[in-house]
Formats: C-alpha cells, sequence, structure tokens
C-alpha cells in the first residue's frame, strides 16, 4: 500500500505500529479509511481513491 500511495501522489506514507490489530488510514488527521469500523482490510486502490476524492469510507 505505501508504494501505491507512493506512486500515485510521490510522497511517503508512515506507519505507526499501534497493536491491537488497528489499521486507520488519515489524511490531515482526518480518519478516511478504518478496518475496526468496516470488519475488513482495504481492497487495492481503496485508499489511493479515498485519497483523491477527499472522501471517507462512510461516503461509499
Amino acid at each position: 500500500m505505501a508504494a501505491e500511495i507512493h506512486k500515485s501522489f510521490n510522497v511517503e506514507s508512515t506507519l505507526v505500529p499501534e497493536g491491537k490489530g488497528i489499521f486507520d488510514v488519515t489524511k490531515d488527521g482526518e480518519l478516511i479509511f478504518s478496518k475496526y469500523q468496516l470488519h475488513r482490510f482495504p481492497e487495492t486502490g481503496e485508499v489511493v481513491a479515498l485519497i483523491e476524492g477527499c472522501r471517507t469510507h462512510k461516503d461509499l
């Protein structure tokens, strides 16, 4: 996923280990994807689409 984000936006992403199986993606401090809330990992391209559209998973 980091490579996909880098390729799409030419930015580096940061993995912040929190434990407990949580996988959240934030952009500018806003939660845009939450494995905890959706009970699944993002599909290929899903996070990039959310970043591009400035949407959250709630909008899908």
